[in-house]
């Protein structure tokens, strides 16, 4: 009997190695490499490059022609909605035939319950199969029937072999193949468990084969790890078409679902649902809710216009200042970069006069969000000021701009926008950069342009 043969294969970049070592030396990352077991083969599979390139079928691809780019048919790419619009938004429009996507989120966000609200309703007119691996038929079925969905015509499949699933798929040709999850699916041909490195990579790449040759939507259902990332081999998220991420906590009923790939639209788009007892249901105006504020005004309280794929979203942030009893006092920010939170400190201090040194800085995006944009930092350090002087500002005040080293307020994108809507929701002052202000102000909005930090302060 031959020998089992073993790699080394690293779980960030999918380098593999032939022995153990300490740090991938293709990646840079440290105790990332995992051992799996490879198949041996068969024997007489030999028979030349040639012989192995014709069963391969890469003998019929030699004599394809090339195609100049400008010859490429720019026929539109029908897509199907998956019948909520806040998932069709993030996925840049809607399922698109032959796609894969990769959901992904942590324990009890909701990615089960979004992918069978949409294949209960998307099988009322299209063939959906959904395999489960995780969970019985019975289960699956007591979850829809608790949500109150419609369960005619919906194809259920429990099942955590791939060569069954295509083989089911292969007979039932369905337009949506829906996988929960990626993690419990195997090949019988990979010598490893289930979850591991080698069985995640192949078994996706199989699935994704299908999908691009039948012009099938393959939906995955990925699992993350204690920091976040999706677990698995980086390969993963090379293979699929689109990445988005279910985010929010036991203790928020509200759930973000935000783009980080999309091949067929724009990334960072986001997208809000609210979990209720009949399942998650789509926030139409996010501003709203992430603009319920209490009627007392409080220092450190300000309302500030982040960009989020295509569009603004209304959202405060809150900072807390306070008399810091250690040597080195501390830096928190929920919701944003605390890196870019200790630059603006300095920047603060240097151009603004204001020294934060012997003061505990505690910052706060309400409603959960993630801003990964620059337009808050004029928003964060007049909300620090606020705290540091104990003195609230204006209700009506909305800012956004992005501050530099030098002090400078720079411009950002789409700034019209993000004043309009400010306008649409009551806001009566706007503190934006000169780069920003519009020719003409909305009506009954005040436009204070500001071009350093200083004049924003003296602006307040």
């Amino acid at each position: 009997m031959a020998k089992a043969k073993s790699a080394f294969v690293c779980t960030e970049c999918g380098a593999e190695y032939r022995k153990w070592q300490g740090q991938c030396t293709s990646c840079r990352e440290w105790n990332t490499l995992s051992e799996v077991r490879l198949a041996t083969a068969r024997p007489g599979a030999g028979g030349g490059a040639a012989a192995g390139a014709a069963r391969s079928g890469y003998a019929g691809a030699l004599t394809r022609e090339v195609v100049d780019l400008a010859q490429v048919d720019l026929g539109e790419v029908p897509r199907l909605s998956s019948t909520f619009a806040e998932f069709d938004r993030v996925l840049g429009g809607g399922l698109v035939p032959g796609s894969a996507v990769l959901l992904g989120g942590h324990p009890g966000a909701g990615k089960s319950t979004l992918l069978l609200q949409t294949a209960c309703k998307l099988a009322q007119s299209r063939r959906v199969l959904y395999v489960t691996g995780e969970e019985s038929l019975s289960q699956v079925a007591m979850r829809a029937h608790r949500l109150q969905l419609p369960t005619q015509g919906l194809k259920m499949l429990a099942e955590t072999s791939v060569e069954t699933v295509l083989a089911v798929a292969e007979r039932e040709r369905p337009e949506i193949l829906i996988i929960d999850s990626i993690q419990t699916m195997h090949l019988e041909e990979i010598a490893s468990a289930p979850g591991g490195v080698a069985q995640v990579r192949e078994s996706a790449a199989a699935l994704t084969r299908f999908a691009k040759g039948s012009d099938t939507v393959l939906l995955l259902v990925g699992h993350v790890t204690k920091d976040g990332t999706l677990a698995g081999p980086k390969v993963l998220e090379h293979m699929i078409d689109a990445s988005l991420l279910l985010e929010g906590g036991a203790d928020s009923r509200f759930r973000t679902l935000r783009g980080q790939k999309n091949r067929f639209g724009a990334v960072n788009e986001l997208g809000v649902f609210a979990m209720l007892e009949h399942g998650l249901k789509e926030v139409k105006n996010p501003s709203a809710i992430f603009l319920s504020r209490t009627e007392e005004q409080a220092p450190g309280s300000l309302v500030m216009v982040v960009w989020e794929g295509t569009r603004p979203i209304l959202v405060e942030v809150q900072a807390l200042l306070d008399d810091s009893p250690l040597g080195n006092p501390r830096r928190v920010a929920v919701g944003l970069d605390a890196n870019r939170l200790a630059m603006l400190l300095a920047v603060l201090h240097r151009h603004g006069g204001l020294f934060t040194g012997d003061q505990d800085v505690f910052l706060n995006v309400v409603g959960g969000v993630k801003v990964l944009e620059t337009s808050a930092d004029l928003a964060v350090l007049l909300a620090v000021v606020s705290s540091l002087q104990s003195r609230p500002l204006p209700r009506e005040l909305v800012v956004f701009g992005e501050v530099g080293l030098s002090g400078e307020i720079r411009p950002v994108p789409s700034g019209q926008e993000r004043i309009v809507e400010a306008a649409k929701h009551g806001f009566t002052r706007a503190i934006v950069p000169r780069g920003n202000a519009p020719k003409r102000s909305p009506e009954g909005m005040e436009v204070v342009a500001v071009d350093k930090l200083a004049d924003a302060l003296e602006a307040l």
